[in-house]
C-alpha cells in the first residue's frame, strides 16, 4: 500500500489532484487508514496509469471515467488504442515541426493548412470513446450506479467477486459439471440483477475478458486463487454453448 504523499512523489501528480479524482470517483483510494489518510495499492495504481495515458490523449475526466468504469472494459484492448492515439499524436507533432522548420528556412511558399489536420486522429478518438461508453448495458449501468451509494455500489462488486470465489473452490471439478454450470449461472443472473441485464452474448465476451491476463485476471485471481480466471472462463464458455 502507498500514501497519498508516496503516490504523488511517484507519479508527479499532485496531492491536491489525487484527493479530486477521489472526489469525483474516478481514483478512489484502496482504503483509508484509521486516522482518514488514503491507501493506494497495485490495482489503484495501475488505473492511475490509465487515467494518465488518457490524459495525454487529451481525454476529459468525465470521459476517462465513463470508459474505465465501462463494464466492458479491457486493459489490454485500451493500451492497444492508446498506443494508436499517441503513434498518430507523435506524427502529427513530427509534421508540424517539419512544417514550422521549412517556414523557418524557405519561407511560407503557399498557405498550406493540411499539416494542421486531425479529423483522423479526432475519429479514431470518438470509436474509442464509443464503443466503451455507448453501449445500452453500460447506460443501464450508468443509470442503476447514479442511484446508488458509493458504498452500495462497492458491496455490489465484493459480493461479485464473492461468486469468483467459489468458482476457485471448484476447481477440482469439470467446467462443466453440473454445479459449476449453475455457479455460471449465479453470475449471470448477479450480473443482470446489480450492473446490467447480461446476455449470454455479453456473458461469452465476459469470460473471454476474464482469462484475457489483463486486470480482470488478476483481481479474480488474488481473490479467488490463481487460475479461477481462466477455470470460469471456461465455464462460461460451455454454458453459452
Amino acid at each position: 500500500m502507498m500514501t497519498v504523499n508516496e503516490v504523488s512523489k511517484l507519479t508527479g501528480v499532485s496531492i491536491r489532484t489525487l484527493q479530486y479524482y477521489d472526489t469525483i470517483g474516478l481514483l478512489p483510494p484502496t482504503e483509508y487508514t484509521e486516522a482518514g489518510y488514503r491507501l493506494y495499492d497495485d490495482t489503484a495504481m495501475e488505473r492511475l496509469q490509465q487515467i494518465l495515458l488518457f490524459k495525454e490523449l487529451e481525454f476529459p475526466l468525465k470521459e476517462i471515467k465513463t470508459i474505465i468504469d465501462a463494464p466492458n472494459f479491457d486493459r489490454n484492448k485500451a493500451l492497444e488504442q492508446q498506443i494508436e492515439l499517441l503513434t498518430m499524436k507523435k506524427e502529427h507533432l513530427e509534421n508540424l515541426i517539419n512544417f514550422a522548420r521549412k517556414i523557418k528556412t524557405t519561407g511560407v511558399n503557399k498557405m498550406d493548412f493540411n499539416v494542421f489536420d486531425t479529423t483522423k486522429m479526432d475519429e479514431y478518438a470518438r470509436k474509442a470513446k464509443e464503443q466503451w461508453g455507448e453501449t445500452p448495458e453500460y447506460k443501464e449501468y450508468k443509470e442503476k450506479a447514479s442511484n446508488q451509494s458509493s458504498d452500495t455500489q462497492k458491496i455490489a462488486w465484493q459480493n461479485l467477486m464473492l461468486i469468483f470465489v467459489e468458482f476457485g473452490k471448484m476447481k477440482d471439478k469439470s467446467p462443466d459439471d453440473e454445479a459449476v454450470q449453475l455457479q455460471v449461472k449465479k453470475l449471470q443472473d448477479y450480473i443482470s440483477e446489480h450492473f446490467y441485464k447480461c446476455s449470454k452474448e455479453i456473458l461469452k465476451g465476459l469470460g473471454a475478458m476474464y482469462a484475457s491476463g489483463g486486470e480482470f485476471t488478476e483481481n479474480i485471481d488474488r481473490a479467488a486463487g490463481i487460475g479461477t480466471a481462466v477455470f470460469a472462463a471456461k465455464a462460461i464458455e460451455i454454458y453459452c454453448r
